[in-house]
């Protein structure tokens, strides 16, 4: 029997009928479905109502229907226990949703089948440290920045490469992506688009105060450091746009690979390359 968890966003599955119906369509298959409690009980399923890790830990696999914001929340919550997910969207095209909702039944149909791969996406993770202290650590799929709060001002700050002094960033901020986080802010603030199965980081300044400041690549074995050059700045990091955490002048913030892995269900034979010519065309028509 597959244990499987539906994860919906409820901003998008308008009163959870797409939930109901792929509920439904699990029993309907002998599979057991898995649901958060409050979900649950509004679509009158209470029995398969679980806790959140307990959805993570024990189903095969995750069913997240949204978009790509709502794959980004989730791939941080179920990291720790390698739960390969499909993303189904229900929003705007997007770089990470396997399918839309047009198509889940028949993507339901192969992954029961088996046909399908997993694609392993590199994360990053950020420690934050006071007094040679780690106080905080976060995990993110797509990016980690070091940016100004809600003043208008530039920031400075020093970037270390393995302890190795690389630049002082005059700047609103700094953004260490991965390649899956090279279609996001980071190619907004004009750093390169990557391959998404590569494993490496990108580190680019946002809106530089000079010219020579451009995107730089390291190895995914390098280890990269932020220290705040100004006092009594106000500062954040954020981890994938969604978790924010207030820095003083006296934090330092790590950021390096991951040991952990999100694991994307590929069903389709998606073509990156013709799934970035549509998203940024997408782009390109949003703004006109």
């Amino acid at each position: 029997m597959k244990k499987i968890g539906i994860v919906p966003n409820i901003h998008k599955d308008k009163d959870l009928e797409t939930t109901k119906i792929l509920v439904k369509w699990i029993l309907e298959h002998n599979g057991l479905p898995f649901l958060n409690e409050i979900i649950a009980s509004k679509i009158e399923y209470p029995e398969y109502g679980k806790d959140s890790i307990e959805i993570y830990k024990e189903c095969d696999c995750l069913i997240v229907l949204g978009g790509d914001g709502t794959i980004l929340n989730i791939a941080r919550q179920c990291a720790p226990y390698s739960t390969p997910i499909l993303g189904v969207n229900l929003g705007h095209l997007g770089f990470l949703a396997e399918v839309d909702s047009n198509n889940i039944f028949a993507a339901m149909e192969k992954l029961y089948n088996g046909e399908y791969t997993i694609d392993k996406r590199m994360m990053l993770e950020a420690s934050i440290i006071k007094n040679d202290m780690e106080i905080v650590k976060f995990r993110a799929l797509n990016d980690i920045v070091v940016t100004r709060g809600v003043f208008p001002h530039m920031v400075r700050l020093e970037v270390y490469v393995n302890d190795q002094y690389l630049d002082t960033y005059l700047s609103d901020g700094v953004i260490i992506s991965s390649p899956t986080g090279s279609t996001a802010y980071s190619l907004s603030a004009g750093g390169p688009i990557v391959y998404p199965n590569l494993e490496l980081l990108i580190i680019t300044p946002i809106c530089p105060h000079a010219l020579h400041s451009r995107s730089i690549i390291v190895s995914s074995n390098d280890k990269v450091k932020l220290k705040i050059a100004d006092e009594n700045q106000d500062i954040m990091v954020t981890t994938d746009g969604q978790q924010g955490y207030k820095l003083n002048s006296r934090n330092l913030v790590y950021i390096k690979k991951s040991s952990k892995y999100t694991n994307l269900i590929k069903i389709e034979n998606t073509n990156f390359f013709d799934l970035l010519r549509d998203k940024l065309s997408e782009r390109n028509t949003n703004i006109r």
